[in-house]
């Protein structure tokens, strides 16, 4: 078998600025000290780094245990979350979030105040019952009641799972319902686009006719203001709190207890409850804000991800608050009301560090490459990227026009299950190259090998990406399904490597260049999500027999979505274009509106085996406008992709 084979040629080479360097967290000097500490003592080099970074209620006694892929860190360890993120930086005078809203409504909480605000949620939540390990769902949009809710969990031993609060009723139901929730936290509405969103219906919905059986209440919190329906099961955030301030000592957590489930898209339908323990993730958070971000006292770090993804996670609500940094959150649409909204808030609010996805800096360039230079975005000092590679392109404007040439950017590699950047330039050392995320970070080692297990050492051949060693912040299951557990991340190389299911390939300089997906999952704007998961809302629609999702190149997304469908007999004829966006709208419904696929072709068959299987490679190949390669002896109707083909 061939390894992946890359044409893509990249020359352009950055130097770190200067006095960036001169003031940087690490210096070659550190790095080099780091990585040969690793090299030479493993054990020694995430001992000294977790006694400097955590505080610890009672202290770890070994550092990595266990066979794999079941590994422990820091198991004798005792600590509380919550305790690193707001009780250490008590009485330091210092903001903790900056909140803009979507109308531009501007709220500034402290470290006081925000400790103060999570110890009396966290009373109201422990006398409606709520005990350590029972399991909280939180569908609410990025403002600080979410952070309060996610800090309010972690200090009880609550284990939180936040679902992005743009899936639909079902995809809330179905995580419920696999984690067992006992809690949805949720708001009354939000606005996104200038439109009001009803998330407490999406909620009663996933509730409605006994669909969650284990839900006991529901946590609204009143956030426009909007009438809704209070039913008897629902609490008003506002009314469980308590009139005076309650002060609650943390729960005393060991290291290995889990910390929060996370749901992400595998390449079956059912998505996969991702497991993080408290300790190690703690841990990885806490120094790849200080190494990647280059964490200072003044900083104003701007992570734009919603808080219902991984990013939201280690970038906004636990990391930076760990670190003690301050933190922005902006609660609306990158472009609303104008497409310039994301430069306008930097520079009114002096933003130090911006981490945004290339989908929003290619959305951003395609309504204005020249907007920003109306703006004064000298303030920036560093910018990041995260979700997906970012083209060379795009890269280049962003240093350009948004880091004045001067900031470095760190474009980062990692995973909902790796907990923290895994592979990502050190600003002020890295000499980096667009589209490249560089090289792994100090106590990392990558691979990049074959399907038999063998290392790819030549130059620019790709192969799958793996970890070759155990990390603190990587996941510790699926919850409730060890065998995909496995099957997914372990079983193709004998539980030897953590199989991420990208595949990447190194250049002349040792870079990482990561290559795509090696299974069915799309990247949609920085959102993985599972074809198989798309293809059953598709098909249970009432007129549609079959479907087939892949994903081809976009120029703004990355990544979109190609539905390949048959219709059943009883289809009543229209206008197939007026079909596809009722489709679109029924998968809206059904997942949420990132999922809707920018294409539809319809035929009166799709390419299978003779057993049965749809070859969606070669459906891969079609969207794509690719020849179609590989074998296809095992075709029933080769007929069928010269249909597929005209029809595009």
């Amino acid at each position: 078998m061939k390894n992946i084979e890359s044409k893509l040629t990249e020359s352009r080479k950055y130097k770190p600025d200067a006095q960036f360097s001169s003031n940087a967290n690490l210096n070659p000097k550190l790095l080099k000290e780091l990585n040969s500490l690793y090299k030479k003592d493993p054990d020694k080099f995430w001992a000294n780094l977790a006694n400097k970074e955590i505080k610890w209620i009672k202290k770890f006694k070994s550092i990595c245990t266990g066979d794999a892929p079941f590994y422990q860190w820091f198991k004798e360890g005792k600590l509380n979350i919550s305790e690193n993120c707001l009780d250490r930086h008590r009485g330091n005078n210092k903001n903790a979030i900056i909140h803009i809203t979507e109308n531009n409504q501007k709220k500034i909480i402290s470290y006081d105040d925000l400790y103060l605000l999570v110890n009396n949620f966290s009373y109201s939540l422990k006398s409606i019952g709520l005990k350590k390990g029972d399991r909280v769902i939180i569908y609410m949009p990025t403002i600080p009641e979410s952070i309060i809710a996610m800090q309010s969990c972690a200090r009880l031993g609550l284990i939180h799972s936040v679902v992005f609060a743009g899936f639909s009723s079902e995809s809330l139901k179905n995580r419920i319902n696999d984690c067992s929730a006992k809690v949805v936290i949720t708001v009354d509405s939000f606005m996104r686009n200038g439109k009001v969103i009803q998330a407490k219906a999406i909620v009663d919905e996933a509730l409605m006719n006994e669909n969650c059986p284990t839900i006991d209440q529901c946590i609204v919190y009143k956030n426009l203001g909007k009438k809704i329906i209070f039913n008897d099961r629902d609490l008003w955030w506002h009314e469980i709190l308590s009139p005076k301030t309650e002060i609650v000592e943390p729960e005393v957590m060991s290291s290995e207890d889990s910390l929060f489930i996370l749901y992400t898209s595998g390449s079956t339908g059912k998505p996969k409850g991702i497991i993080h323990s408290t300790a190690g993730y703690l841990l990885n958070c806490i120094i790849t804000n200080k190494w990647v971000f280059d964490l200072k006292e003044n900083d104003i770090f701007w992570c734009t991800a919603d808080i219902g993804w991984i990013t939201g996670h280690s970038y906004v609500v636990y990391g930076p608050l760990a670190t003690g940094s301050t933190i922005l959150i902006y609660d609306g649409a990158p472009t609303f009301p104008k497409p310039d909204r994301f430069w306008d808030i930097i520079e009114n609010n002096k933003v130090t560090i911006f981490y945004t996805a290339p989908t929003a800096i290619r959305t951003l360039m395609k309504l204005g490459e020249d907007l920003p230079d109306k703006y004064d975005l000298s303030s920036l000092r560093l910018l990041g990227t995260v979700g997906e590679p970012i083209n060379p392109k795009a890269w280049v404007w962003y240093q350009l026009k948004i880091g004045n040439k001067k900031c470095p950017i760190v474009d980062t590699w990692w995973q909902t299950e790796t907990g923290a950047n895994i592979i990502a330039p050190i600003p002020g050392v890295t000499l980096t190259t667009p589209g490249t995320c560089t090289k792994p970070l100090p106590g990392i080692e990558i691979g990049i090998i074959d399907d038999y297990g063998n290392n790819v050492d030549s130059i620019n051949e790709g192969g799958n990406l793996v970890i070759k060693n155990p990390w603190p912040s990587m996941l510790r299951g699926i919850w409730g399904d060890k065998k995909r557990y496995l099957d997914t991340y372990w079983k193709k190389y004998n539980n030897k490597f953590y199989v991420t299911g990208d595949t990447a390939r190194k250049d002349k300089d040792g870079n990482i260049w990561i290559m795509g997906r090696s299974d069915d999952v799309v990247n949609i704007s920085g959102h993985r999500l599972g074809t198989m998961e798309i293809e059953s809302a598709i098909v249970s629609h009432q007129y549609v027999a079959e479907a087939a999702v892949v994903s081809y190149k976009h120029d703004v997304k990355g990544e979109a979505i190609h539905a390949f469908v048959t219709l059943k007999n009883n289809f009543i004829s229209y206008n197939n274009s007026d079909f596809s966006d009722d489709l679109r709208e029924w998968v809206k419904k059904k997942i949420g509106s990132i999922a809707k696929p920018e294409r539809i072709s319809f035929s009166d068959a799709l390419p299978k085996t003779r057993s049965g299987k749809i070859m969606r490679r070669l459906l891969r190949n079609i969207a794509r406008g690719e020849d179609i390669t590989g074998d296809t002896s095992t075709l029933e109707n080769e007929n069928i992709l010269i249909q597929l083909k005209n029809i595009l």
